[in-house]
């Protein structure tokens, strides 16, 4: 009988390495009663914090990032060791931690307000205030740069912050908490564990002004639920089913490197990863043989990193069977390995339909289904209709399938001719059942603050 990698007992969490089923260490859930101390002394702690100079703030802000960097190993080994992720990716996230709060701490002080036209004789201005308690949630997935990125953010704009990591990763997430709470005064900043009741207790609150979480899109939209009772400002980037449109014409061994680096690249478990692919009928059998091969080699080099735990990986293997049931064909992987761990191998799968839960449903593991299209219209039409909005990619040596690809798929980012990147500083708001609102950038400041207008005149002569 398989035994999830993150179990909750009801007064801890047992955490053991997806790797090889090795036992991590036990951690005790907060109790209720130290959830709501830890919101009451964010609360008490804000007027202090909110008073402190911005300058003050980001120059807190840099000394813990160099705290982070200071300790980068031993963060990615507990990373490494929680959820599986490869020592340098982890190690890459810490780097992009501590490169996201050097930029807020470098951001916040010029996060200004604007002066408006008025009367000559008055002043009118809209400056941004911080909107007070901020409870933040935070993913497994990708744990370090995207707390970083929403505590600097919080942190930096004068809110305080109350953090909960992910249940499967909660030693690593104290560990955060420990270097950070370091370095502000006592109640700006605290750290919570547990999983959904904990993670509840926190956002319900009326205490808490604002919600930021990255997760699953089930834990977004409860949340999302909590806070319409709270009136507390949310932010959230949930689940993506982000599809991959591959056109005719273009090199079919680098459309399918760029497929495997999008669907296999930390097993599929990135919120941006590669999720379904139509491939047009003109390049597709040469393209599904390119994928096939790589995905076999990386399966045969040991390359796919295990998933986070036996529950997800159950679950990926689901959807596969499932498809496979249907009438997708496994042209690789597809076969649930023996043995301790969470390991799952890169799959491809042909002859997917629209309605197969492969399509449909985030997989969120090294899965790469893939629908043969006609043309690139055909392509487009699929590939916009979902329920998500978070990205898409587009292959393709046409400018105006490029254009048009971007005026029409509903998500926050449209990437074309490569599956991840972008330039430093840039920010998405998803769409739809993938979430609202600014998670990274610049404009996550706005996020974090609420803006006053002010208007001031003199007092009339006499």
């Amino acid at each position: 009988m398989r035994t999830s990698a993150q179990q909750n007992t009801g007064s801890e969490l047992l955490i053991t390495d997806p790797s090889d089923g090795s036992q991590v260490g036990r951690i005790a859930l907060t109790a209720e009663e130290d959830i709501r101390h830890a919101i009451l002394r964010a609360r008490e702690a804000f007027p202090a914090w909110r008073a402190t100079p911005a300058a003050d703030r980001g120059k807190a802000l840099r000394a813990t990032a160099r705290a982070l960097e200071a300790r980068a190993e031993e963060i990615a080994e507990l990373q490494h060791r929680e959820t599986g992720r490869r020592m340098d990716e982890a190690l890459g996230g810490v780097a992009a931690a501590v490169d996201t709060l050097l930029q807020y701490s470098e951001l916040a002080p010029l996060h200004r307000g604007r002066s408006l036209l008025g009367a000559a004789t008055s002043i009118d201005l809209m400056r941004p205030e911080p909107r007070g308690v901020a409870a933040i949630v935070t993913p497994w997935n990708d744990p370090v740069p995207v707390a970083a990125g929403l505590i600097g953010a919080a942190l930096s704009t004068g809110n305080t912050v109350v953090h909960k990591p992910s249940e499967r990763c909660p030693h690593l997430g104290v560990l955060l908490g420990d270097i950070l709470t370091e370095h502000f005064p006592p109640g700006v900043f605290s750290t919570v564990t547990g999983a959904a009741r904990e993670g509840e207790l926190l956002v319900s609150s009326p205490e808490v002004n604002l919600v930021a979480h990255v997760g699953s899109t089930h834990a977004g939209e409860r949340i999302a639920r909590a806070v319409a009772l709270t009136g507390a400002h949310l932010v959230r980037e949930n689940g993506g089913n982000d599809a991959l449109v591959v056109d005719a014409g273009v090199p079919v061994e680098w459309a399918a490197q760029q497929a495997a680096l999008g669907a296999f690249t930390n097993s599929g478990q990135i919120c941006t990863s590669v999720e379904r692919i139509y491939v047009h009928r003109e390049v597709a059998d040469d393209f599904i043989r390119a994928l096939s091969a790589e995905a076999e080699r990386r399966n045969a080099a040991g390359e796919v990193p295990p998933l986070v735990d036996e529950r997800m990986r159950d679950a990926v293997h689901e959807q596969v069977v499932l498809a496979l049931a249907a009438g997708a064909q496994a042209r690789a992987g597809a076969v649930l390995p023996e043995g301790p761990g969470a390991r799952y191998p890169a799959t491809v799968l042909i002859d997917c339909t629209p309605e197969m839960q492969v399509l449909t449903e985030e997989t969120f593991g090294p899965v790469a289904p893939i629908m043969v299209v006609n043309s690139f219209e055909e392509a487009l039409e699929h590939a916009a209709a979902d329920e998500y909005g978070l990205s898409a990619s587009v292959l393709t040596p046409n400018p105006e399938h490029a254009h048009r690809a971007i005026d029409t798929l509903a998500v926050g980012t449209v990437k074309i001719n490569h599956v991840f990147g972008g330039a430093p500083g840039g920010a998405a708001q998803p769409r739809k059942r993938s979430g609202a609102g600014f998670g990274y950038g610049p404009e996550l400041l706005d996020e974090m603050t609420t803006t006053k207008v002010v208007h001031l005149e003199p007092i009339p002569s006499e």
